[in-house]
């Protein structure tokens, strides 16, 4: 199947709300798998070398995700809620300067998930970000 087609059917398929579900999960489940040792240790060699293993990459897709959403916020055609999208405006802007932080060697990766989860799961219908 052709690149196009495939597109297109996933377009068919899958809401827009799902495949922001989808792609959050994913780009989540690539920082969980790094957050636990970047965030266990104070070494910074240790930081940067989980950096160059694929953790830079986990927090490019992150960033580039949030970017995404905050320009779609902030687009005047945006019809969620005005504090909504205020506040998810916020949480971009958080994971903007907290990325950064991260990927100096500092900060931890666990808040960058942690400010994930509730958007999955709101995009789940969920009370948590697990489905």
């Amino acid at each position: 199947m052709s690149l196009s087609a495939y597109r297109r059917t996933l377009g068919q398929t899958e809401t827009p709300r799902q495949i922001e579900r989808r792609i959050m999960l994913r780009i989540t489940a690539d920082l969980s798998a790094h957050a636990d040792r970047f965030d266990g240790t104070t070494n910074r060699a240790e930081r940067l070398g989980l950096l160059a293993a694929g953790l830079r990459d986990a927090l490019s897709d992150n960033l580039r995700l949030w970017s995404a959403l905050k320009a779609d916020l902030i687009s005047p055609g945006n019809a969620l809620p005005r504090d909504l999208r205020g506040s998810l405006v916020n949480l971009a802007a958080f994971v903007e300067r907290h990325t950064g932080l991260v990927l100096g060697g500092d900060g931890k990766v666990a808040a960058l998930v942690d400010v994930n989860r509730p958007v999955i799961a709101a995009l789940t219908g969920t009370a948590t970000g697990e489905g």
